[in-house]
């Protein structure tokens, strides 16, 4: 079992590795003959690779808090059936706090990929 988790995340961190390298590629290929400069090129691979990251953790981390959340919610309800109610509604508001960094992170994803501030210096 170890050994497949290890194998699979291995797979996605190339995949994030290489992905941008690939997108950047048909840039600078078209540019190679005029000498230009590949800056802009590494900024937008860059970009890619970080929102990649932004996505995957933001959303690592939040699955685990919400599975924890669902967890002692599930525990604490079947030691004591009467409070359900109260335990729905903390766990509700909880769940909807956790996913609100979810959000965040794809917020972060998307001002580095659609209004990356690095772009505007390069002109």
């Amino acid at each position: 079992m170890k050994k497949n988790v290890v194998h699979a995340l291995f797979t996605m961190f190339a995949v994030l590795v290489s992905s941008p390298f690939v997108f950047a590629a048909t840039e600078s290929a078209a540019q190679a003959s005029s000498g230009t400069d590949y800056t802009k090129a590494i900024i937008v691979g860059t970009s890619l690779l970080v929102a990649g990251i932004a996505i995957a953790f933001g959303t690592l981390g939040t699955g685990l808090g919400m599975g924890n959340g669902l967890n002692g919610a599930t525990n604490a309800v079947g030691r004591n059936p009467e409070a359900q109610g109260k335990i729905l509604l903390t766990m509700m508001v909880g769940l909807a706090m956790i996913e609100s960094l979810a959000i965040y992170a794809l917020v972060i994803a998307l001002i580095v990929l659609y209004a990356n501030p690095l772009l505007k210096y390069l002109g």
